[in-house]
């Protein structure tokens, strides 16, 4: 795979993934700025050499750039040169051109407010009302399918450990699985999540 998208809420996290890769391929890393056309024409001439080792081309917020700058910038995905990678950064996947997306490897760096098992467990101690309030804080697809998916997570582990509540647990089992199939099938974000908080009673 010579492209790498890596998406999440946390600039720094995502930066540091992507630094983590190029130390795993050894690359001598570039950063260079895709936002507009001529940032593109000025990368497709440094794309055209010859490189005699492995480098990576640092892409930070391809979310913000121009339909016209990321269709220019495609023509170095399909035909990739040898030798050069490239890591782009973005705050969602749903937020990068289709054709970009689906021609790199998607890396999702959860931030710690959807990616940690006890902010999933502190929202399962909540009322009904305080859950509401919890997911309404949630506004992106990508940070509401990490906190689902975590959620289902700590649910299988208390299912595995707890000898009661076997009822309620594989209840909201089942309604955190649903959830997550609909987020991931573009349902909107906070009728889903809101949903799910109404269907845990």
């Amino acid at each position: 795979m010579h492209a790498y998208l890596i998406t999440g809420q946390d600039k720094e996290k995502t930066q540091k993934k992507a630094e983590e890769i190029a130390e795993k391929l050894k690359l001598k890393i570039f950063e260079f700025p895709v936002a507009k056309i001529d940032d593109v024409r000025e990368l497709n001439r440094i794309a055209a050499l010859s490189l005699s080792s492995p480098t990576g081309i640092l892409i930070k917020d391809i979310d913000a750039a121009t339909d016209e700058a990321l269709n220019a910038f495609l023509k170095n995905l399909e035909e990739p040169q040898e030798n050069l990678y490239f890591l782009l950064t973005a705050s969602s996947i749903h937020k990068v051109l289709p054709t970009i997306a689906s021609r790199c490897l998607h890396i999702k760096v959860l931030g710690e407010k959807a990616g940690d098992t006890e902010s999933a467990q502190k929202f399962l101690e909540k009322d009904s009302d305080e859950r509401l309030i919890f997911v309404d804080k949630i506004k992106e697809r990508e940070e509401a399918v990490a906190f689902v998916e975590n959620l289902t997570f700590r649910l299988h582990r208390l299912l595995l450990s707890s000898s009661d509540s076997h009822l309620t647990l594989s209840k909201y089992l089942r309604v955190s699985g649903e959830t997550l199939e609909r987020l991931n099938a573009n349902g909107n974000v906070a009728l889903q999540l809101t949903n799910m908080v109404l269907n845990f009673g």
